[in-house]
């Protein structure tokens, strides 16, 4: 992680209880640390690609790194919380969505990751290194 962002994402992770690392691995796979990067396919921005509808629904800038890390953090507590502590669950709902997740759990059970989208298998696998 580029050092000028360690304080941000420090305080951030410590300000929602996740686990150590989390959130620079989030930025890291999102990004690769680019607060002013633009999916154009997606639509997605900013370091943590926030969705347009999301940082509305946020309050954020996606581009205004400490909104952006603030948000983020907020948003992967939430969903670790929702998932019972599965940070699997919880990155598959950052970046698939969490209602797609949660049609996958329902219909698929604990077999659900293998019904998610490569990308998405793939996301979970290069943040958590498994």
């Amino acid at each position: 992680m580029p050092s000028k962002y360690t304080g941000l994402i420090s305080t951030a992770t410590k300000r929602y209880g996740l686990p150590d690392g989390l959130l620079a691995a989030v930025a890291s796979a999102e990004s690769g640390f680019n607060p002013n990067a633009k999916n154009s396919k997606s639509g997605a921005s900013g370091m943590f690609q926030f969705m347009p509808a999301t940082a509305r629904g946020y309050g954020i800038d996606p581009y205004d790194i400490n909104q952006a890390a603030d948000a983020a953090g907020k948003m992967l507590s939430g969903l670790i919380a929702k998932y019972d502590g599965d940070i699997s669950k919880a990155l598959a709902g950052y970046n698939w969505g969490g209602g797609n997740v949660d049609k996958a759990v329902k219909k698929y059970g604990n077999n659900w990751i293998n019904h998610a989208p490569k990308e998405t298998q793939n996301y979970i696998r290069k943040i958590l290194g498994n």
